[in-house]
């Protein structure tokens, strides 16, 4: 599992691109921890791509945008990479971003 550390200023943002295998029906959900007002997510990625054309088994990248609240707050945000269908199934995948949120933005 990747980790990645990264601390934003109260209404700064950071955008997140994690390849999945959406073409094999695997989705990124995400879980936020510790201060978990202190950050929200959001999926930009827009719409998938029509089926006839995506190759079967091809990689789609996903975006993600993580903006910080609450300054003094530290959140860590759990992506995994799973098929729905099969919730016992452990994650293909797993990302994790541990956020720190200041008062002041910081150069990047």
């Amino acid at each position: 599992m990747e980790v990645r550390r990264v601390a934003l200023g109260a209404g700064e943002s950071y955008e997140l691109r994690l390849t999945g295998r959406g073409a094999r029906g695997y989705v990124w959900t995400w879980q936020v921890t510790g201060d978990a007002d202190a950050v929200s997510v959001s999926d930009v990625s827009g719409a998938p791509p029509p089926p006839a054309e995506v190759l079967p088994g091809a990689p789609l990248e996903r975006t993600y945008v993580v903006q910080g609240r609450c300054p003094g707050g530290r959140a860590r945000i759990r992506f995994a990479q799973i098929r729905p269908p099969y919730p016992q199934e452990a994650p293909y995948d797993e990302f994790l971003l541990e956020v720190e949120v200041t008062s002041a933005a910081h150069a990047g």
